[in-house]
């Protein structure tokens, strides 16, 4: 048996997962509705894996996966997300997740993916393989969008979204002024001029 906790902040998508798992080996035996939520779980109780969405109430996805990979580095985890693949994917891996999965996948794919990361491999989907074979084949070329760092990129997608500054530093747990500093970097970074340039490249290359 399979014993894993799953982090989402609606109700409704973790009993719709528990669903598809009720036919298999898997067991929901831990859930968190919050990032912190998650991480007092995994301090108390024992796991083969965690499902992760990116996009949580209380701090991002992405945040709380780097911390668990400091606190339980043996401990997989598999990013179950509405992001686009074009969004997270090359992040999350870097930042030690074991799979990436949207939640437009077929049910049955869940299932595959866990059972390929509980048994120690990497769950990728075919057209984020041929994403990675691409950006191998360009010889390191890569979009501007991925030279940002982790934060940088949380607050061009959060901007490109149409979110103030206000509710970015609210989401992110930063302030104002250092969101308006971001944005800066931003800007400079990927040579654009101004938010309307920045919301134009995210739509292009299906960021948001």
């Amino acid at each position: 048996m399979i014993n894993i906790a799953v982090a989402d902040d609606h109700a409704i998508v973790r009993e719709g997962f528990k669903q598809i798992l009720s036919a298999s080996d898997i067991h929901v035996t831990g859930e968190a509705e919050t990032g912190q939520g998650l991480l007092d779980l995994v301090s108390k109780h024992d796991y083969d894996m965690v499902v992760l969405d990116i996009s949580l109430p209380d701090r991002s996805g992405l945040d709380v996966l780097k911390e668990l990979k400091k606190t339980h580095p043996q401990l997989p985890v598999l990013v179950l997300t509405m992001h686009a693949e074009e969004q997270y994917a090359l992040r999350v891996f870097k930042a030690g997740a074991s799979g990436y999965l949207t939640k437009d996948s077929a049910p049955s794919l869940l299932v595959t993916a866990i059972e390929k990361v509980t048994s120690g491999g990497k769950y990728v989907s075919h057209s984020l393989a041929e994403k990675l074979v691409l950006d191998i084949g360009e010889h390191g070329a890569r979009p501007l969008h991925e030279t940002l760092s982790d934060r940088e990129f949380q607050v061009l997608t959060n901007l490109a979204s149409g979110k103030t500054a206000g509710q970015i530093a609210t989401e992110l747990g930063l302030s104002v002024k250092t969101v308006s500093t971001y944005r800066t970097r931003i800007l400079e970074k990927m040579h654009l001029r101004n938010n309307a340039e920045l919301i134009h490249y995210a739509i292009q290359n299906k960021l948001v």
